[in-house]
């Protein structure tokens, strides 16, 4: 890790720990193996938590495969599957993450009220 890269995630460290914890994000992505689908859900995820949510966030991501006890409690039935389970109230959300509207008001980081006609039923 170069010199750059330690202090920049160092500072992203830092501010992540000034986030009070009613702020920060707990996430827990379920993926079925690296499939293209899941592949595409950890990098569409990864982006929006980057642009929306920076320093404030945790991100788990669980290979149902590899871990399948983690899923135990979770109601998991398809894959991807994203739960936000801070803050509360806790939202599960199934797909890729390609459809950045509907991830962001699953998170409740815009209003129903904010998105266009018919965008948050909207698969």
């Amino acid at each position: 890790m170069s010199l750059k890269e330690r202090n920049a995630a160092r500072a992203a460290f830092e501010l992540a720990g000034k986030a009070p914890l009613e702020d920060r994000y707990v996430l827990r992505l379920y993926v079925s193996g690296m499939t293209p689908r899941s592949a595409r859900a950890v990098k569409n995820l990864q982006e929006i938590c980057d642009e929306y949510l920076e320093g404030r966030y945790d991100l788990e991501v669980v290979d149902i495969y590899q871990q399948p006890v983690l899923t135990k409690g979770e109601q998991i039935i398809a894959a991807p599957t994203l739960l936000k389970k801070l803050p509360l109230p806790m939202r599960r959300i199934i797909g890729d993450m390609s459809n950045k509207e509907r991830v962001l008001l699953g998170l409740d980081l815009v209003r129903a009220s904010d998105m266009p006609p018919g965008e948050a039923i909207r698969a």
